[in-house]
């Protein structure tokens, strides 16, 4: 049990790169904090920090150590906890990675309710489309869309969603409106996925087109903004495009063809999950599935 306090507190001296907020969030003495962590050193055999009189830093075997002890400090406090109170009243912070746009409009609409469901968890949202690393930035979930990567992470899929094809008016009286898929290969066309295929599904068949697009932008946002302003046809979900659609910026082209579905994961590092970031995955998957994405 000792050598499991020493490395809880070896965690949150690496976590804080200081003895002194470490000292100030478990309360334990400063001078004690140094002892123990000089003791842990000792016992392992290896330095765990470069120390200064300015800062410290962990050494590489240091880092190594706090990977692991990170995870076991974690599960030794979730058996607690999944035994305590906070699994029927969860509190705390959960750090969220998502992509701004399906945060935007996927996710916001759905946090008075959960606020209200649960008052005492706090949401942080980091929103970008970079792969964060859940490890070293300390993030309880990433929300992602596609295909899941293959790794050591642990992906929990929560809905999918179908992409369709949509342009405006202007450039349909302009350029012509597609009728087949095969037809938008002599228009432009833009998507999130940087492929020069898209692949479209009807009742009975599959079409693989080739299309041209004179840009790539990684923003559903942008892209919306393109096909109104009659550059191009796009493909993205309905409910991304829904006010537009229905002010007639925008139109449904090739209404009995949509994308393969895609898949909406819910990333962690582990599957044993505090409380906080189970309650805002379950509920999360299942409004997206009763109110807005229908699988």
């Amino acid at each position: 049990m000792k050598l499991l306090d020493d490395m809880a507190l070896f965690v949150e001296v690496a976590k804080m790169m200081s003895f002194r907020q470490a000292a100030e969030v478990t309360g334990v003495p400063n001078s004690t904090l140094s002892r123990r962590v000089s003791a842990l050193e000792k016992a392992i055999g290896l330095r765990l920090f470069h120390r200064t009189t300015r800062k410290i830093e962990l050494t590489e075997a240091g880092q190594l150590y706090y990977q692991r002890c990170r995870r076991i400090v974690d599960e030794a406090k979730l058996a607690h906890e999944q035994l305590g109170e906070l699994v029927t009243h969860p509190t705390g912070t959960v750090r969220i990675s998502a992509p701004i746009d399906f945060a935007t409009i996927y996710i916001a609409p759905l946090l008075p309710e959960f606020s209200q469901h649960y008052p005492d968890i706090r949401l942080e949202f980091d929103l970008s489309s970079r792969r964060v690393d859940m490890t070293s930035e300390l993030f309880d979930v990433a929300i992602r869309a596609g295909e899941s990567e293959n790794s050591s992470l642990i992906a929990r899929k929560i809905a999918h969603f179908h992409h369709y094809v949509y342009a405006s008016p202007n450039y349909l009286a302009q350029y012509g409106k597609p009728q087949t898929p095969n037809d938008l290969v002599n228009h432009q066309c833009f998507s999130i996925v940087k492929s020069a295929h898209w692949t479209l599904y009807n009742q009975d068949s599959c079409a693989d087109i080739k299309v041209t697009n004179k840009l790539f932008v990684n923003s559903i946002g942008m892209i919306k903004q393109l096909a109104i302003l009659n550059m191009g046809l796009i493909l993205m979900p309905k409910e991304i495009v829904a006010q537009e659609l229905e002010q007639g910026k925008l139109t449904h082209v090739l209404p009995d063809w949509k994308s393969a579905a895609v898949p909406i994961y819910a990333i962690t590092e582990t599957r044993l999950l505090p409380a906080k970031t189970r309650c805002f995955i379950d509920f999360l998957q299942q409004q997206l599935e009763m109110k807005i994405i229908k699988k």
